[in-house]
């Protein structure tokens, strides 16, 4: 029995045909996402073989965060690759320029079940993520990137904040921002976070995007994270 695929953006269901052609979502896939310059016109596909679905990137540039559906499974898809789709719902994350995207695949019939982390994962204070301990104001830094993900009232879609927005989100300088941005980049990247390290053609907004696109699905942080933007830092201003 063939498993059924659906796939839902901004409220709204697509059935791809396990017989037809793949499945294309992109600026003019069977799924058009957005009219945004900086999408591919043809960026993700969706393809039934050998009993599997399938989700491949099919673009030349950007790169998707895919997770299950409680974050504690998670690839980082770039161009020219694919991970076959197994749990009952999985997040697809994306950004394009300075948007965000969203994507939501639920599968009948999945194989998998979704991995659910422990409620008591996240501590008061610090938090530990495999081996990396994350201090008060960097999980702030993250928040204040994340938040407009974070705060969203069902769309599938949102802006990323600039640096200069979130810093200024967080009452601090751009100075200090940036090293704080550079610490939490160095300790995700030392874990195997792919897309985070600096380097020709790594630009900031795409460091950024993938820093709010891996803590976002692997839920790193969450809703419940937002008062954190309101608490005074007692690091001060280091």
């Amino acid at each position: 029995m063939t498993a059924r695929l659906a796939i839902e953006f901004c409220g709204e269901w697509f059935r791809p045909d396990p017989d037809a052609a793949p499945f294309e979502v992109g600026r003019d896939g069977d799924l058009a996402v957005d009219d945004n310059p900086y999408l591919h016109r043809r960026f993700l596909t969706f393809a039934f073989e050998s009993g599997i679905w399938w989700l491949a990137n099919v673009g030349t540039l950007l790169s998707a965060t895919v997770s299950d559906a409680a974050g504690g499974v998670q690839s980082w898809v770039s161009p020219g690759n694919r991970i076959p789709v197994v749990f009952p719902t999985t997040s697809v994350v994306f950004t394009a320029g300075p948007t965000t995207y969203e994507l939501t695949v639920v599968l009948e019939g999945a194989p998998y079940a979704d991995v659910r982390l422990p409620p008591d994962a996240v501590a008061a204070g610090t938090t530990t993520i495999g081996m990396v301990p994350f201090t008060l104001s960097q999980r702030q830094l993250i928040v204040a990137l994340a938040e407009p993900l974070l705060r969203r009232d069902g769309t599938s879609l949102t802006q990323l904040p600039s640096s200069a927005a979130a810093a200024e989100r967080l009452g601090w300088a751009a100075t200090r921002f940036n090293r704080k941005l550079d610490n939490v980049c160095d300790k995700l990247d030392r874990i195997g976070v792919q897309g985070l390290r600096g380097g020709p053609g790594a630009l900031a907004t795409n460091r950024r995007a993938r820093l709010v696109e891996y803590a976002v699905a692997s839920r790193l942080v969450t809703a419940d994270d937002l008062p954190l933007l309101d608490l005074r830092d007692p690091e001060g201003g280091a």
